[in-house]
């Protein structure tokens, strides 16, 4: 019997937030990337665009900075996206997006960066 997979949707990964309208902005994703929904990301200090949160960085990306609320395909070119800017709001901690090689200590870090934007990840229930 044939098994498939289905990508997360919104309701996934966001559980819980006071108002869209207030919580989630409309921003530019930079080119190279294509990024799944849930993905952490950090802001480029110097040009303001989002990419993937890079623990490792040191051009602003390295902070987590939000949450992507849709599966997003900037590898042609800078690409607008929807993201989860700022709380109160609650996110699923199993459906966000790492960078492969994350390691614990910075997810925890990154969570605590998402925490202070008022983004609270929760285990799913």
């Amino acid at each position: 019997m044939a098994s498939y997979s289905e990508s997360n949707y919104l309701g996934d990964v966001v559980k819980r937030e006071f108002e869209p309208i207030y919580n989630r902005e409309t921003v530019t994703l930079i080119s190279g990337q294509n990024l799944a929904i849930g993905a952490v990301l950090g802001k480029i200090t110097a040009s303001g665009k989002y990419t993937a949160v890079a623990p490792a960085a040191s051009n602003g990306s390295e902070v987590a900075s939000a949450v992507l609320l849709a599966a997003t395909d900037a590898s042609g070119g800078d690409t607008p996206c929807v993201i989860l800017a700022r709380g109160p709001a609650v996110v699923a901690a199993d459906s966000l997006v790492w960078p492969s090689g994350a390691t614990s200590g910075q997810k925890t870090a990154a969570t605590a960066q998402l925490v202070a934007l008022g983004i609270v990840a929760r285990a799913s229930i």
